[in-house]
């Protein structure tokens, strides 16, 4: 969360020149609703099965850039699919830099269960190996604009032409 993932994606896709997907707008556009809402309605475990199948029809259906959630990778099944199917980049920020972007933010539904730091301290806790284990490249987006993020995830990818989005 505030790591930056839609707003690197949405640029690393247009310099790609590939369709962009932010697979929480794409979850709320299969479910009529929003992901709050089906954290509040489902409960996480439900949002979670649904972040999988999207997940992976996104990764079936074309060469794209997906910003995932920050906790597709707590599925099994997701961490699988991702190593197999994509270059991974987990963008990393601190928590100071997560607050400061997230400030005012209220539709996070994990940040509202009290302490935002603490909440952030302990999903870096539980989630930092999982990313560890299915991403090909971590960037730390504390001090760098978008474009300096991208730059970096270009200069570490395998040349590749540019496909149809």
């Amino acid at each position: 969360m505030g790591a930056g993932k839609s707003t690197v994606g949405r640029c690393l896709a247009q310099r790609l020149g590939r369709a962009f997907v932010d697979l929480d707008a794409e979850i709320e556009q299969r479910a009529q609703t929003t992901v709050a809402r089906i954290f509040e309605r489902d409960g996480e475990p439900a949002f979670r099965a649904l972040e999988r199948d999207t997940l992976a029809q996104q990764l079936d259906a074309r060469a794209c850039v997906i910003a995932t959630g920050g906790g597709a990778v707590l599925d099994p099944v997701s961490r699988d699919r991702l190593r197999e199917c994509a270059d991974v980049v987990h963008l990393h920020a601190g928590v100071d830099a997560q607050l400061r972007r997230l400030e005012g933010d209220a539709t996070r539904p994990l940040l509202a269960r009290g302490d935002r730091a603490a909440v952030l301290h302990a999903l870096a806790l539980q989630r930092a190996p999982l990313y560890r284990e299915v991403a090909s490249m971590s960037i730390d987006t504390d001090m760098l604009d978008a474009d300096a993020v991208v730059d970096r995830i270009l200069a570490s990818l395998p040349r590749t032409e540019p496909l149809p989005p």
